[in-house]
């Protein structure tokens, strides 16, 4: 049969990629799914339930064992020949997301893969969209209310994980004069709101694990701050952003950022996940400089389950300017739900799946 849609996405069966191709699975699309061969089975595995629950002919889906490092994505060139004369829209989301990853992995993968998967969109006959997932930690160790305009600049950056995306979405970022660009920044992405669940405990879960070894007692101090904001967005609203700014005429040739327009500051956070768990607020906030300390000594990730990666985090004032994105999805009603709002369903999971 003929489809409407030919649509390559990369970092698929990964968490935001299979709800991607689930959200977008419809008879008149095929998926043509670039797959890494050590995840060949738990991508096979996904796709089937996909199928059968959309009611889908396996001629939707097309498996390419290939990995964005490689040239040519490690592709034969029948395969790429047949894409360059079928694919409509590019979804970029692979990458490594690890806050301690090694410089020469991060670079490999974050910067050189997404130049291959560049050169690949480039050479598509009929592109209407490549959509690049980014994330809003391009913005490395600067402060204040970064614009979803806004890119370059010299703050520096807290790892090599925000230094290669920034990088990463340079490249894609010169594109736009010549492609259908449009570019996704989401910020810490968290379980889906209505399930919580979620395939990964980092960020906002070290927070949770840690209140979970004893709400009732370790609720009383609160690690938090009044100042900094940590954004968070569940993984059902990304999904769906993506979905729509990527149908979007009005997002080709823009940045646009999915985050919180009111996120909680870290303090709140707690508050938050100490009332969901134990019942009960915080009673007392050490000073920051006392918390920071703590956390960035050697006892600290044994005790909280935090890592050191991790403590920036927790003590940079950014926020995400979403107007642009904002008012694309107000189109369709979509809005960031409030943390507070999900926050006992991300704890239930967890309490249920406690070793992901």
């Amino acid at each position: 049969m003929g489809f409407q849609k030919n649509v390559f996405i990369t970092g698929f069966p990964g968490f935001i990629a299979t709800r991607l191709v689930n959200r977008l699975a419809t008879p008149n699309v095929r998926f043509h799914l670039l797959v890494e061969p050590r995840y060949l089975s738990a991508a096979l595995a996904q796709v089937e339930r996909i199928r059968r629950e959309k009611n889908l002919a396996s001629d939707n889906f097309v498996f390419h064992e290939g990995d964005i490092t490689k040239d040519f994505l490690g592709l034969p060139a029948d395969s790429l020949e047949t894409m360059r004369g079928t694919v409509t829209d590019v979804f970029h989301l692979a990458a490594v997301y690890d806050l301690a990853v090694d410089a020469n992995l991060a670079k490999m993968v974050n910067v050189q893969g997404t130049e291959n998967i560049n050169v690949f969109a480039a050479s598509l006959q009929g592109l209407e969209r490549y959509n690049y997932i980014s994330t809003c930690y391009v913005a490395g160790r600067r402060t204040g209310r970064i614009l979803e305009s806004e890119l370059e600049h010299g703050a520096g950056f807290r790892n090599h994980y925000e230094e290669t995306k920034y990088l990463a979405e340079l490249s894609v970022e010169k594109l736009k004069s010549s492609l259908p660009v449009t570019i996704i920044r989401p910020s810490v992405v968290v379980g889906d709101s209505m399930t919580g669940e979620t395939v990964k405990y980092d960020g906002v879960y070290y927070l949770i694990k840690y209140l979970l070894l004893a709400p009732s007692l370790l609720r009383f101090i609160n690690v938090g701050n009044s100042k900094v904001r940590l954004n968070l967005v569940p993984v059902d609203f990304v999904v769906e952003g993506i979905r729509v700014l990527s149908e979007s005429p009005q997002a080709i040739g823009k940045t646009l950022a999915l985050a919180d327009p009111n996120p909680l500051t870290t303090e709140e956070l707690f508050d938050a996940i100490a009332l969901s768990s134990s019942g009960g607020p915080s009673l007392f906030t050490p000073p920051t400089a006392l918390i920071q300390a703590f956390l960035k000594s050697p006892i600290s990730p044994g005790l909280t389950g935090l890592p050191h990666s991790g403590v920036p985090y927790f003590f940079i004032e950014q926020e995400y300017d979403v107007t642009q994105s904002a008012t694309i999805l107000s189109g369709d009603d979509i809005t960031c739900p409030s943390f507070d709002s999900y926050v006992e369903r991300l704890i239930s999971f967890a309490k249920n799946h406690p070793n992901l």
